[in-house]
């Protein structure tokens, strides 16, 4: 198997040609609204039908699942995404996500176990690492599909998974009342749709089932994990920059304050709906910009995305600013208006990160994904010590600062290393 890996197929068949950036980015919009909404609809399910401490549990299994989960991706689909020359086929990204997952299962199990946790809490951790599995394998479908430009197809699987995930979830929470119960809902609803709909996908694409078979070509698998270790450990660290404050909180005080924390961040993730969808659109096109060396295109097309990015974070801030106790309120309960305060503050990280985070995206397109892991390593670090230090005089403000001020040093990192490049780059085609 020495000779260069050929694309899925060569001729693509007509219904299947590439959307415009416009198409692509309100197909993206559409379908990580309604995927966001889906997952943040389980999150007011839990805090408006059960206690804070469930928000909680289901929040500590996410910042447990995730970071494993994430660092199991290896960011493949955006290695797959932006493999203009297609150095790998679909199959070998297959065969490694296939690989990949199942160890991160195991790993998931390992830690939910030795974590000294209550049964319950160990079985919800389990069943949300099992959702999180299947969504895996949707992904690196996503990321042949984005490689082709067609995210109507990315979005249409969102919307059918967050709707059946949501529908599901919530049937059993209010037949059974059990958080455990709902969990494996879940996971069902995600086995549904990655086999029902997303693996019709690839056939689509390659005009065969046999598509859908993983090469195990374990020299070249073993290139392309190299490959990815970089990537997904930058992930992994972004993940748990965002996790790290809820282990702190977790250890600090209880299950209940964790709870508050994670609903009250996740309204100020809101906006990230609009930026993940901006990114995912326009990843492809500056990665073809950035092959074809045109530089004043791709210029062009990362500073609107980051104009587009400040605007949204600018006016999330606004709003929390004029509105923050009613918006809680009405989300969720009156007693999380008590914590309007940290609204403020988490509002602020994130709008910031809206911004600087298509750096990131440029930085993928040139295919520079080492340079991210020591900025993340750095950011952990702030986080972690700012959060261990600020929890115990500011409580969940302190927090919010820690997260803050890792992002402020992410900004410039990112800024100056895209600069740097950017000069550098012209220089050695």
């Amino acid at each position: 198997m020495s000779n260069p890996a050929r694309p899925l197929t060569e001729h693509q068949p007509a219904a299947l040609h590439a959307l415009s950036l416009r198409a692509n980015f309100a197909w993206t919009l559409a379908g990580n609204i309604v995927y966001a909404a889906a997952q943040w609809g389980v999150l007011v399910l839990l805090a408006k039908l059960a206690s804070p401490e469930a928000v909680g549990q289901y929040a500590l299994g996410l910042a447990i699942t995730a970071p494993v989960m994430l660092f199991a991706s290896m960011k493949l689909r955006a290695l797959q995404a932006t493999d203009v020359r297609h150095d790998y086929v679909f199959g070998h990204y297959f065969a490694l996500r296939l690989v990949t997952t199942l160890a991160a299962l195991a790993a998931i199990g390992t830690l939910a176990v030795i974590g000294d946790y209550r049964t319950e809490l160990i079985v919800v951790i389990a069943l949300i690492g099992l959702t999180r599995a299947f969504d895996n394998l949707s992904d690196i479908i996503y990321g042949l599909l984005q490689q082709r430009e067609r995210m109507d197809r990315i979005a249409i699987s969102q919307i059918l998974q967050g709707g059946l995930q949501l529908l599901v979830f919530t049937v059993c929470l209010m037949v059974t009342q059990s958080t455990v119960w709902s969990m494996a809902g879940m996971a069902f609803a995600s086995a549904s749709i990655t086999f029902a709909y997303d693996a019709r996908s690839v056939v689509l694409l390659g005009g065969r089932w046999s598509a859908l078979t993983p090469i195990w070509d374990w020299h070249r698998l073993g290139r392309l994990a190299l490959r990815g270790i970089a990537p997904g450990l930058a992930i992994t660290l972004g993940s748990l920059m965002v996790n790290i404050p809820r282990y702190v909180i977790e250890h600090r005080f209880d299950e209940r304050e964790l709870g508050m924390f994670a609903a009250v961040g996740a309204v100020a993730l809101v906006g990230g709906t609009v930026v993940t969808a901006l990114g995912q659109s326009a990843s492809p096109r500056l990665a073809k910009h950035y092959a074809a060396g045109a530089w004043q295109a791709f210029d062009g097309l990362l500073l609107r995305l980051i104009g587009m990015g400040a605007a949204l974070g600018a006016a999330g801030v606004a709003v929390t600013l004029v509105a923050g106790p009613q918006l809680l309120t009405l989300l969720y309960r009156p007693e999380y208006a008590e914590r309007a305060d940290v609204l403020v503050w988490m509002m602020m990280a994130y709008g910031l990160q809206f911004a600087y985070v298509f750096l990131g995206t440029a930085i993928n397109a040139m295919r520079r994904f080492a340079v991210q892991l020591p900025v993340q390593i750095v950011s952990c670090l702030i986080v972690a010590g700012g959060s261990m230090v600020l929890i115990g005089p500011y409580g969940l403000v302190g927090v919010a600062w820690a997260l803050l001020g890792a992002n402020l040093f992410e900004a410039a990192a990112y800024a100056a290393t895209v600069g740097y490049i950017r000069r550098v780059e012209p220089k050695a085609r």
